[in-house]
């Protein structure tokens, strides 16, 4: 005989959800429409939910979620820089194959002017990785300026081009070099051919940015104001 496996209200609220939301956009993720899509009361989404809002939070969450479990992107690469490269990529895919879900995360926040959880995960996964940029002395600016600079020139280029009547297959590209160029310490091959005052201001960027994103897991005897202190000078480096 055989079993089946019956999903949860819960779980069958978001999967209706989402599935209006990716056909139709926000507007049509209504308690009318999920609950019938849903086969549950109107009562029950806000058992689970709460309201609306936490519901389509949920949602923007368990999308952005599957996306990236599909993408395989939870490895870690042994290039910090070339996984950087391919999150911007994998950032850019997403909002172009995933509009709704994508708007949802991102453009409803920028009216709002709160984030949602989603898109505080995501923006937390890209901190982690400009840390370990840092750590491999190849970030010239502090890890919090290279978040806002990559995290805001992806959501508005992304955005953008949702928008645009016609897509520049080369403006991804041609934005992710300036942005790099403008956040990375130079390869070493590159390093030989710049002046040298360029190449040690920016050998010494490169460090503090490295000690400062290290210093919190170091285990040194420094009192609370001996680290604010050399936190100040570091950031004078930067």
């Amino acid at each position: 005989m055989k079993s089946t496996v019956q999903s949860s209200p819960q779980e069958r609220i978001l999967q209706a959800a989402l599935g209006l939301l990716e056909t139709g956009g926000v507007e049509a993720v209504s308690t009318r429409a999920v609950s019938a899509a849903a086969d549950v009361q109107p009562p029950t989404i806000y058992r689970h939910f709460g309201d609306m809002q936490g519901l389509l939070n949920a949602v923007a969450t368990a999308g952005f979620a599957a996306y990236l479990d599909a993408k395989g992107t939870r490895a870690t690469y042994s290039d910090p820089v070339q996984q950087l490269r391919d999150g911007w990529n994998l950032h850019l895919e997403f909002g172009l194959t995933h509009p709704h879900l994508y708007t949802l995360m991102y453009a409803a926040a920028t009216r709002s002017g709160t984030q949602g959880p989603a898109a505080l995960e995501g923006f937390a996964i890209l901190r982690t990785l400009l840390q370990r940029v840092a750590e491999a002395g190849r970030l010239a600016v502090s890890v919090e300026r290279a978040a806002a600079m990559i995290h805001g020139a992806a959501m508005g280029l992304t955005l953008s081009l949702l928008s645009a009547p016609v897509r520049d297959a080369a403006l991804s590209d041609l934005m992710l070099e300036a942005v790099l160029n403008a956040i990375l310490t130079p390869e070493p091959s590159q390093s030989r051919a710049q002046p040298e005052t360029s190449v040690v201001r920016s050998q010494a960027a490169a460090h503090a940015v490295s000690l400062a994103a290290l210093l919190p897991e170091l285990q040194v005897p420094f009192s609370a104001a001996e680290r604010s202190l050399l936190a100040e000078w570091l950031d004078r480096l930067m």
